[in-house]
């Protein structure tokens, strides 16, 4: 990999509310901490000093944010020390959250959302605070079960439990769904979409895969190895609308210099999917699931769920969070994991904006085309696309 840098277009970018009151902390205390404790060079201190002057708190956070996000620098930061790894995570009850994160090579602690701490490491499972904090001298001692992984910690005498966020080491995130697989498909195969007024494009979608045989394909639905445990595609093909296929040809070509590709979860997806999607999910977890009543830009073959591999290796990319994770390990702002994993999400945001795509607001991996307006919901099969496209 070359070590040039690219330049980051965030100017632009809305914050994100469900992640605002992580990131803004992270970021702002962070780039205090380079300044006051991790000692950053003078031309770095004069940009901070730069991009804080004469604001109040809340213009601070967005400046910080843009100062510390303009840029991703290659290569990515360095994987973290494997006895780190089983540390890293939220711990505490709801209204006492402690979130243990890796930030430029150092453990941090988050407490109760509002202060974020440097942590000196004394042995693999003692840390203390540093001089300069609120606590300093206190002792964050770790109990490892025997994978290595900490079930719970100790600081100022009080246990923090870790909270089960997500999933563990690679599993699938699954729910429990609120009907039987044969009642949801059946219902879902004989209803309608909501029907729509306006002038739409005439439907033109190709498969990604035919683009460039270095798109790789792993389509969750087109197997048991996604959130519902069932198959709910007969064949692992991803197709979107042209123009919306050449902008992410054009992403996954831009991310070749700094060695990765795109790995393609899902794309075009019928709308009876969606609605078995959405009848299944609890309540609680609907926020990851598109109401069928509106229908969902995939229905519109202008939306797709994907994230990097890695060239060299073929292998997907760690992340914070896991794809289809229902948790809040997948909210695009999410603070946690480590400085690598940020940055790789990071870096597959930026590409994927770059061609005129938007984040969703609550998932890293999916990613909506600028023009989805301009095409209707559709509800047809792959079998049903293939076949139109063989006889034109």
């Amino acid at each position: 990999m070359s070590n040039q840098k690219i330049q980051m277009t965030r100017s632009n970018r809305p914050i994100y509310q469900k992640g605002a009151p992580f990131s803004q902390i992270l970021l702002a205390s962070a780039a205090i901490l380079f300044v006051t404790t991790l000692g950053v060079h003078n031309s770095q201190t004069q940009a901070f000093e730069q991009a804080t002057s004469g604001s109040d708190a809340l213009d601070i956070t967005k400046k910080l944010a843009d100062f510390i996000n303009n840029e991703i620098r290659i290569p990515p930061p360095d994987v973290i020390p494997d006895r780190w790894e089983g540390l890293i995570g939220e711990y505490g009850p709801d209204d006492n959250v402690l979130h243990i994160l890796e930030h430029k090579g150092q453990l941090y602690t988050l407490i109760k959302e509002t202060r974020i701490y440097p942590l000196r490491e004394v042995s693999n499972e003692v840390f203390t605070f540093s001089k300069k904090s609120l606590y300093q001298g206190e002792e964050l001692a770790f109990q490892r079960n025997s994978e290595g992984s900490a079930y719970q910690l100790t600081f100022t005498d009080t246990v923090f439990k870790r909270r089960l966020i997500g999933t563990e080491n690679g599993k699938t995130f699954r729910i429990i769904p609120l009907k039987p697989i044969d009642e949801l498909r059946e219902s879902s195969l004989t209803a309608h979409p909501p029907l729509e007024d306006g002038e739409f494009q005439r439907p033109n979608l190709v498969e990604l895969s035919k683009l460039d045989p270095n798109i790789k394909l792993d389509i969750r639905y087109a197997t048991t190895n996604n959130f519902m445990g069932e198959v709910f595609y007969q064949q692992p093909l991803a197709f979107m609308q042209r123009p919306a296929a050449e902008a992410l040809l054009r992403a996954h070509r831009s991310l070749k210099k700094s060695g990765y590709g795109l790995l393609i979860h899902d794309a075009y997806r019928p709308w009876h999917v969606t609605k078995m999607f959405f009848d299944a999910t609890p309540e609680k977890q609907k926020i990851f699931v598109a109401n069928p009543a509106n229908g969902s830009k995939h229905n519109r073959g202008c939306a797709v769920d994907l994230t990097l591999y890695d060239l060299t290796t073929g292998d997907a990319v760690p992340m914070v969070g896991d794809y289809d994770e229902f948790s809040k390990r997948s909210y695009p702002n999410y603070p946690g994991g480590t400085s690598r994993q940020r940055w790789h999400r990071e870096l597959l945001r930026d590409a994927m904006e770059t061609e005129g795509f938007t984040v969703n607001e609550v998932e890293w991996w999916h990613f909506d085309y600028r023009d989805w307006r301009n095409y209707q919901i559709l509800n047809l099969t792959f079998e049903e696309l293939q076949s139109m496209a063989e006889n034109e």
